[in-house]
């Protein structure tokens, strides 16, 4: 029988139920699009059609496996050099690095369409004498900064997909995604059958897709011929012009095609035939994607983590059930996925934002919902964590929800998420000693935070001795909790499924 939330604010019954691995990373996948600038569904159309070449390849057995995940989660460790990149245009990441996919880097000239992408986002706002400065330091430095992006995603991608307890042949075929057939690719220059298969087959499938979405097969077909035995294994391209010619290759991954429809294929496809995860490995999914959106930013360094970690804390503090509290922290790690939409130039920003950067600001919790209610064990989770920038009185976004909305777990999230962000370092100001936190808090309660929720935080705060100055406020995640039913309750979270 269901459990429920406790008597205040909507009741929202919780059940689990059984999830697929499969079903897990294909929803996530579009958290990965978001913070590549790729059309959604890219990693999915990628994954059709990178099973299709491996099938034709003879790819079986456990190497299918790992091709699998390896496919979905190529873009992994994307998040990890937004801020470099940022750093080095001034402008928005995102746009750059779709537009870089579109483009022969290793040509010493770059199309008028690069030019202009380049152009328009160097810090934009700025003189034209700067941006002519910084334009030319940008085309001095290109091959190391270059080798530092990738660098960066490779290694972090690899370190995330072990993370999610996969094999270390998926991560290896993640972190060679960028090498190249003739030794000039990286991380490591690896030439020719030196590059893992999986990562020969996950490079030449997404190109096929972003070229394809971006202007047509055609296109694909001409870039994938042009780069063969430059970029792409030859064998594996002669592979792809018979499957294209023989038809078939691309259903699904058509422009045409809806991404539930690309994605309910990519289902058929799971090699482990749904496998129910344990609800051990569910939070260790939720905690690697969890710093897949920490590492975004400096500034949301641990941020998921610490919310988690206060949130838990005030549910035990009001005597939540195990499994509520299982599903508070569940949504914490995933509250603010959504923000992988968010360009770096504002997340970084160290002045008031504008008008239109608010806007882009205030969809992260509707992408939130969007991305993890495609997961059918989640949906109500999605809702809470969708729901931590609202308030009590309505003046909350992106819903304007009021109280009569809002679950218990929705306003500790709330509660958890405002102060973790106040204990953190942000480009525009120090983290605040959590005593003065409290005070500002206090203020709005109970207009916009839950008095029954600030009461419990009161009381944790008081249990970690974070009300004296001499504790340090950036590193919210890792102190130790001391709550009498927290061990007893462990034993009995982790035998929930």
């Amino acid at each position: 029988m269901p459990n429920t939330s406790s008597s205040f604010g909507t009741t929202l019954s919780y059940n689990e139920g059984a999830v697929s691995l499969s079903e897990i990373i294909s929803a996530l996948t579009f958290a990965l699009d978001l913070t590549e600038g790729a059309v959604a569904g890219h990693a999915l159309r990628s994954c059709l059609l990178g099973m299709r070449v491996g099938d034709a390849l003879g790819v079986s057995g456990k190497l299918r496996t790992d091709l699998y995940y390896a496919l979905q989660l190529k873009d992994v460790g994307c998040s990890s050099n937004a801020t470099r990149m940022t750093q080095i245009i001034g402008g928005d990441d995102r746009a750059m690095k779709a537009s870089t996919k579109l483009e022969d880097w290793r040509k010493s000239g770059v199309s008028l369409r690069g030019l202009k992408t380049l152009w328009h986002n160097i810090l934009p706002g700025r003189s034209l004498a700067k941006r002519v400065v910084r334009f030319i330091e940008i085309a001095r430095n290109a091959p190391t900064n270059r080798k530092e992006m990738i660098q960066l995603r490779c290694e972090r991608g690899a370190d995330i997909v072990r993370k999610l307890e996969m094999d270390a042949v998926t991560a290896e075929a993640v972190r060679a995604l960028d090498e190249h057939w003739d030794g000039r690719g990286y991380p490591d220059g690896k030439r020719g059958e030196e590059i893992p298969l999986l990562s020969r087959i996950c490079s030449i499938v997404q190109n096929l897709d972003v070229f394809s979405t971006e202007d047509s097969i055609d296109a694909a077909m001409k870039v994938l011929r042009r780069r063969s035995g430059v970029w792409f294994d030859p064998a594996i391209v002669s592979v792809v012009e018979r499957l294209h010619e023989e038809g078939g290759f691309w259903d699904h991954c058509l422009k045409t095609s809806t991404v539930e429809e690309t994605r309910r294929a990519v289902l058929a496809l799971d090699p482990g035939e749904c496998t129910v995860l344990t609800s051990e490995r569910i939070d260790r999914i939720c905690e690697a994607f969890a710093s897949v959106v920490d590492a975004k930013s400096p500034f949301t360094y641990k941020h998921s983590l610490g919310v988690a970690d206060v949130a838990v804390e005030i549910a035990f503090e009001m005597d939540l059930p195990s499994e509520r509290i299982q599903l508070v922290r569940r949504a914490a790690l995933l509250h603010d996925i959504g923000k992988l939409y968010v360009p770096n130039i504002i997340l970084d920003k160290a002045g008031k934002l504008t008008f239109d950067e608010w806007t882009v600001v205030v969809e992260h919790p509707k992408m939130t919902r969007e991305i993890l209610e495609r997961i059918s064990a989640f949906r109500e989770l999605a809702a809470f964590a969708a729901e931590h920038h609202e308030k009590l009185d309505g003046t909350g976004y992106p819903l304007g929800l009021k109280a009569a909305d809002l679950s218990v777990e929705s306003r500790i999230l709330g509660v958890a998420d405002v102060f973790a962000a106040m204990a953190e370092n942000r480009p525009y100001r120090a983290g605040l000693d959590p005593a003065k936190i409290l005070e500002i808090i206090a203020a709005d309660v109970p207009k916009k935070y839950d008095a029954r929720c600030f009461a419990a935080l009161e009381s944790v705060m008081l249990r970690w001795n974070w009300l004296t100055p001499a504790v340090p406020t950036t590193e919210v995640g890792e102190f130790s909790r001391s709550h009498p039913r927290r061990f007893a309750l462990e034993d009995e979270l982790a035998q929930l499924i």
